[in-house]
């Protein structure tokens, strides 16, 4: 496969603001199944509705772009492996059943994800209260954990990794119980704001950056894909 060839299929992922995808001339609510509707009203303040609905609307996004098709016509459904229920669980797209989709949502900025191999995306803001902190020596390996009590900030160190097991969750090769046995401890921790950061997990491509889309928040995103990920802009001037 030509270079051009394999950029042309590589997973595509995008992170905006909530906002931005809503005001994307491409997208809107209507476009939202029953059963995205239904959990979008299920959520008690509207900043949790919006960036739900924005995180869903962005896949569908990130999809078209990789199929070449209007966002329009795709549908977006989830299933959950263990109980079977369709109101959470792995995104897929019923219709094209090729693709790999990912998501993530966190106040106020959306990721997502797909490609035509494994893709899983996540987000989270870097000014947290530390409770995600509080889970460390559970879901980190020793030698991360070192790292982290050795950071500066230690706090933004943590969440770099999480945002990490996070996608290696979504693309299956870890879970919850899991992550404490996954050591990326040999990945750099600083993300500048800029250009993002590409790195290898065994047969991993990983893809970090710190996204500044929302002014007063940075957001931690990680990226990761059995081919390398390329970031699309997504915004509503696209």
């Amino acid at each position: 496969m030509s270079t051009e060839a394999q950029e042309q299929s590589a997973p595509l992922v995008a992170v905006a603001s909530a906002d931005a995808v809503l005001r994307h001339p491409e997208v809107g609510e209507h476009l939202l199944t029953a059963m995205e509707r239904e959990r979008a009203a299920r959520f008690r303040h509207e900043s949790g509705r919006i960036d739900f609905t924005a995180g869903h609307l962005l896949v569908r996004l990130c999809a078209a772009r990789l199929l070449g098709v209007p966002a329009a016509g795709l549908v977006l459904a989830q299933q959950c492996p263990d109980c079977g229920l369709a109101d959470h669980g792995k995104p897929y797209l019923p219709d094209h059943p090729g693709v790999h989709v990912s998501l993530s949502h966190t106040r106020g900025v959306v990721a997502a994800g797909a490609g035509f191999q494994p893709v899983g995306v996540d987000v989270e803001l870097s000014t947290r209260d530390g409770s995600l902190r509080s889970v460390a020596r559970r879901v980190l390996a020793p030698a991360e954990l070192a790292l982290v009590e050795a950071d500066p900030q230690p706090e933004r160190a943590f969440l770099r990794l999480w945002v990490r097991k996070e996608s290696l969750i979504k693309i299956g090769r870890a879970t919850l119980d899991t992550l404490g046995r996954v050591d990326l401890s040999a990945l750099p921790l600083a993300v500048p704001p800029g250009a993002p950061l590409r790195s290898r997990y065994e047969d991993l491509h990983l893809l970090d950056w710190t996204d500044r889309t929302d002014p007063e928040h940075v957001a931690a995103v990680a990226a990761v894909s059995t081919a390398p990920p390329r970031i699309v802009e997504l915004t509503a001037s696209s």
